[in-house]
């Protein structure tokens, strides 16, 4: 009887596996008894985890018609960890050319760490300038425009495969950014970067995009999420002042009127031939 891959990650089988011989019982797949108790005594686990291995063996066990009596537990909610783009851009630049243009993606647009490592060639359109994103966990698949600057370093990347990527795996993928951040971050001197894992790069550019179109339902189609709940937590990162302040920048050209509205700025008036933008400022909370 094999596991469906589907129910359990590699990492959550591992510890799973790791706890149950250091009780020195038999992995047995059937047997509830055992899996209860791991569960029970495991004081290392977070609710959050047990949470979430609770449900993958009752998914488990619903495959092969059995039921079980699960004890319940509810994750606790955290903010994330919402790093500044300056360190989003000093953790890229230290890194490899593989790892760096890996995170480049993952930080234009907002996709998980599986759907950045599906990437194949083909899912890039350098004539368009955009990037195909296939979509994981049930959400909806998505197009992106990439900047000069992604297409520049993954052009600079070698053609091997059909695939971008030299990495075998998502877990190799895993070790090597770890090391490649730890090494930055005692470079830098900076224990902030030591909190930036690839889904964080996820939580800032939700953030982000949300801070500048205040748009929830822009975010969820950023992100593919299906339902607009998922995507309501990057709401309470952002702080809008009550006083309703903003920022404002002028622009002489049409081409520096270009840069401030995509960066979020609304054009308000005209003043001696400039252009006058603004902007609401806000702060992230999870920073």
């Amino acid at each position: 009887m094999s596991w469906p891959k589907f129910l359990f990650s590699r990492n959550r089988m591992k510890v799973i596996r790791r706890f149950l011989d250091r009780q020195k019982r038999q992995f047995d797949r059937v047997r509830l008894g055992v899996f209860e108790l791991a569960l029970l005594i495991e004081k290392a686990w977070s609710k959050g985890r047990k949470w979430n291995v609770v449900k993958a063996y009752t998914l488990f066990l619903k495959t092969q018609g059995l039921k079980w009596e699960k004890p319940k537990y509810t994750p606790v909610e955290r903010i994330p960890f919402i790093p500044t783009e300056v360190e989003i851009d000093e953790l890229i630049a230290g890194c490899s050319k593989q790892m760096a243009t890996f995170l480049q993606v993952l930080k234009e647009t907002g996709a998980r760490r599986g759907e950045a490592f599906n990437l194949k060639w083909t899912d890039l359109d350098f004539a368009a300038g955009t990037l195909r994103i296939t979509p994981e966990k049930g959400s909806n698949p998505r197009i992106f425009k990439m900047t000069p600057r992604l297409m520049a370093m993954l052009n600079s990347l070698p053609r091997t495969s059909d695939k971008i990527w030299v990495y075998k795996s998502t877990l190799n993928l895993e070790r090597g950014f770890r090391r490649q951040r730890a090494r930055i971050a005692h470079k830098l001197g900076n224990p902030r970067i030591l909190q930036i894992h690839c889904h964080t790069l996820r939580h800032w550019k939700a953030t982000v995009e949300y801070a500048k179109t205040k748009s929830i339902l822009y975010v969820q189609h950023l992100l593919g999420h299906r339902n607009p709940k998922t995507t309501w937590r990057y709401t309470q990162l952002v702080e809008f002042p009550h006083d309703e302040e903003y920022v404002c920048e002028a622009a002489g050209n049409t081409e520096g009127a270009k840069k401030l509205i995509e960066a979020g700025f609304e054009y308000v008036t005209d003043v001696d031939s400039v252009k006058l933008f603004k902007k609401r400022k806000t702060s992230f909370l999870g920073s």
